[in-house]
């Protein structure tokens, strides 16, 4: 997020922006990814359960990330124009569950919606805490297609090191001392 960990509101839902699939995107990105007939071939793709050519969910999910990412840029960069200092994201430690609910066709315009549900302190990386999310995706018919729980870090702003840990932090950059204090 583009906020501070402390300010992070939660259950606040968060939008990230439409994008349309188009069947020579679903065919490209098939192709290159996902090369399974329902993603690449029109004509066979009629004889599928899915009746017809269908985007693949990685796709889906590439698309709603990379929306992700430029929408939290903007607002980054909404805060430095109005001389603030935006929040600091860390990496994710990973994805708790990822359901694909219904099929994107050409022509579906996509709606991605990021909410966080939690949040907490990091217990294993001091400054940082932990931000719960949900990120949702919706057809043009307000059909869910794609929903996932992730995790992500973010930086705590108005942290400061114990210290103890400090002091074990200079500790380490001593020559020889280092290895032996470090696990």
């Amino acid at each position: 997020m583009t906020q501070w960990f402390e300010d992070i509101t939660l259950n606040a839902p968060y939008p990230l922006g439409a994008h349309t699939f188009t069947q020579a995107e679903i065919i490209r990105f098939g192709t290159l990814y996902d090369p399974q007939y329902f993603h690449v071939d029109p004509e066979l793709a009629k004889q599928s359960h899915f009746g017809g050519l269908v985007a693949s969910g990685w796709h889906t999910v590439s698309v709603g990330h990379a929306r992700m990412v430029a929408a939290l840029d903007a607002e980054g960069e909404r805060l430095r124009g109005l001389g603030e200092e935006p929040g600091v994201s860390g990496p994710s430690p990973g994805v708790n569950k990822m359901e694909f609910k219904a099929p994107v066709r050409p022509g579906d315009i996509v709606s991605y919606t990021l909410t966080v549900t939690g949040k907490r302190p990091s217990n294993s990386i001091p400054g940082w805490g932990l931000l719960f999310n949900t990120i949702e995706a919706h057809n043009q018919r307000a059909e869910l297609v794609y929903r996932a729980e992730l995790v992500g870090f973010s930086k705590l702003r108005d942290y400061k090191m114990p210290l103890r840990l400090r002091l074990l932090q200079a500790l380490t950059r001593v020559p020889g001392l280092g290895k032996l204090l470090r696990p």
